[in-house]
């Protein structure tokens, strides 16, 4: 028990000082050895928790989808629209990563986003929409929302723009665009179209998402 509280605290100064140091000198700028220096952990311990600085990017992506999590909910209120909520997501997602905005591509590249059935906050913001898309489509709409947040995403990464202003342009076409979908699969062309949108996404995702899984669960077999 007590060596598991060690190890505990191990991990935590280490994500502390590595979390400091990709706030201040940004992803690119920092080592493992700075972060072991910064921390007070020896290098070689710092290795034998974490392999690489994408697992620490990896560790700090999780930890800001959780804050996400937490101050997105009180806007997700049963019955706003699917727009309305789709803009709170994207919105409060940009708003919760943007002070790390030099990791966006380590994010992407250690583990990118948990599936679409693992984040909450995404099911949360279709699942109390209102008005509601028909079943079929409901149950496929966290599949092509998940799509988009992750455009969203490696956009935001590459966007260089004052205030990553493209980025909040993008989520304010996006999300009345996808609501509008969603309301207008009531009408069967849409939705014969909507089908073939969201297997060609079940095709696409299936992979990264199994990458996703893939990596989260051998990250936390090490934090075991």
């Amino acid at each position: 028990m007590q060596q598991d509280s060690k190890s505990t605290r191990t991990r935590a100064k280490l994500k502390s000082a590595a979390f400091k140091l990709f706030r201040s000198k940004g992803f690119s700028n920092t080592t493992l050895r700075a972060i072991a220096t910064e921390s007070g952990v020896s290098l070689g311990n710092t290795y034998y928790y974490f392999e690489s600085k994408d697992d620490l990017a990896l560790e700090l992506f999780d930890d800001l989808l959780a804050e996400h999590r937490a101050r997105v909910a009180p806007d997700l209120a049963t019955g706003n629209t699917l727009e309305h909520n789709l803009r709170s997501l994207w919105d409060g997602l940009l708003d919760a990563l943007e002070p790390y905005h030099d990791c966006g591509t380590a994010f992407l590249r250690a583990g990118g986003l948990p599936p679409p059935d693992e984040n909450g906050a995404l099911v949360a913001a279709i699942d109390s929409s209102r008005p509601r898309a028909p079943l079929p489509v409901r149950q496929g709409l966290p599949e092509l929302v998940h799509l988009i947040t992750r455009a969203i995403l490696a956009f935001w990464a590459a966007d260089t723009s004052p205030d990553r202003h493209r980025s909040r342009l993008l989520v304010a076409r996006a999300a009345p665009l996808t609501a509008r979908i969603a309301v207008l699969s009531r009408l069967p062309v849409v939705r014969t179209i909507l089908d073939e949108i969201l297997a060609l996404v079940r095709a696409l995702g299936s992979e990264d998402d199994a990458r996703s899984r893939r990596v989260r669960g051998a990250a936390g077999g090490r934090a075991a």
